[in-house]
């Protein structure tokens, strides 16, 4: 018998295949039901006792070696099989660019516009304290303006909010600095709100703020008429709408015609012929004196637009979901641009 278990070991060693059906044969001659592993199992109760040990190791040896023969030929013929799938002569794939978020191009190209008249970017912390959202910025604790911004607090932490909007960075910036200042402060902000098509939890904004000497609010509309046309081009018309921000004195929104009819009237600016983009005013000077800037000599005005409104009137998005959900064939869409 242990001429035979020799016999079927050399016949195991000396096969070579890549062919997945000659490989399967082969499994099934040696290690199958009915293969001849099984009866030489069935033929060692017949072997003499003082045999047995030396019989069992030949017949654990040779299943071993046929088992480690399988799993190699498999992997050999696996690989052979993808070698063989390639098609040196097929002509390549055109290379798939991928695509920037609306929200990063529209991000880019609004700070592109005001760095060309010498503004520069400035960044603060999302996580920030009452003092630099609020208080500074002209929210005295129970003044009603306070419940325009739909905070989330830091739980355990009454003072530590999730930023309501970027004015907190131009608060440091004023702190940290003296004027003349000229600063954009672009970022991601929080407000407690209901999802919808039209309004989101974050959000991201881009906030501006020059303060110097005599500055006015003729100074402010130019910068704003100059942006609106560098953004939606050179037939955008704007207007003014006065309103009301804590933070600034007097305060205005604006508006720029429509740029879905160009001012004519249809059913997304409600007939109006006007879109609003932004919020905007002269910075009172209680905010100047919170941040130790004398505000008998320097004067100074700020805006603050959100991003996704822009992106949304510059791509004809009429869902802000769609920022948020990162679907592949709304992304798709702004591929070419860069």
């Amino acid at each position: 018998m242990i001429d035979k278990i020799n016999q079927y070991l050399e016949q195991i060693k000396s096969f070579e295949s890549t062919d997945q059906e000659e490989i399967e044969q082969f499994r099934i001659k040696y290690l199958g039901r009915k293969g001849l592993l099984n009866k030489l199992f069935a033929e060692f109760k017949d072997v003499p006792k003082e045999d047995k040990p030396e019989v069992g190791k030949k017949i654990n040896e040779l299943k071993h070696e046929a088992r480690n023969k399988i799993e190699k030929l498999s992997k050999q013929s696996k690989s052979a099989g993808k070698e063989n799938k390639i098609d040196l002569t097929a002509p390549a794939r055109p290379y798939e660019a991928g695509s920037r978020h609306p929200i990063s191009l529209t991000r880019k190209e609004i700070i592109e516009i005001f760095n060309r008249v010498g503004f520069t970017i400035s960044e603060g912390p999302e996580m920030e304290d009452d003092w630099h959202v609020f208080t500074a910025l002209n929210f005295p604790e129970e003044h009603p303006a306070r419940d325009m911004q739909d905070t989330f607090f830091i739980q355990r932490s009454p003072d530590v909010v999730l930023r309501t909007h970027t004015s907190s960075v131009q608060v440091r910036v004023m702190k940290d600095s003296q004027p003349p200042i000229r600063t954009i402060s672009p970022g991601r902000v929080f407000r407690n709100e209901a999802i919808s098509a039209r309004a989101h939890c974050i959000f991201h904004q881009v906030e501006g703020l020059y303060i110097d000497e005599n500055i006015s609010f003729s100074d402010l509309k130019q910068i704003l008429m100059y942006f609106a046309k560098e953004m939606f081009g050179e037939d955008t018309k704007i207007r003014f709408r006065p309103s009301y921000f804590p933070f600034t004195e007097p305060s205005a929104e604006m508006d720029i015609s429509c740029t879905l009819c160009g001012g004519k009237g249809c059913n997304v600016c409600k007939y109006t012929g006007f879109l609003e983009i932004l919020g905007c005013g002269m910075v009172d000077p209680n905010v100047l004196k919170n941040s130790d800037i004398d505000s008998s000599k320097y004067s100074g005005y700020a805006f603050g637009m959100g991003i996704e409104r822009i992106a949304q009137l510059k791509y004809n998005v009429n869902d802000l979901r769609l920022y948020f959900e990162n679907d592949v064939r709304f992304l798709d869409q702004f591929k070419a641009k860069f």
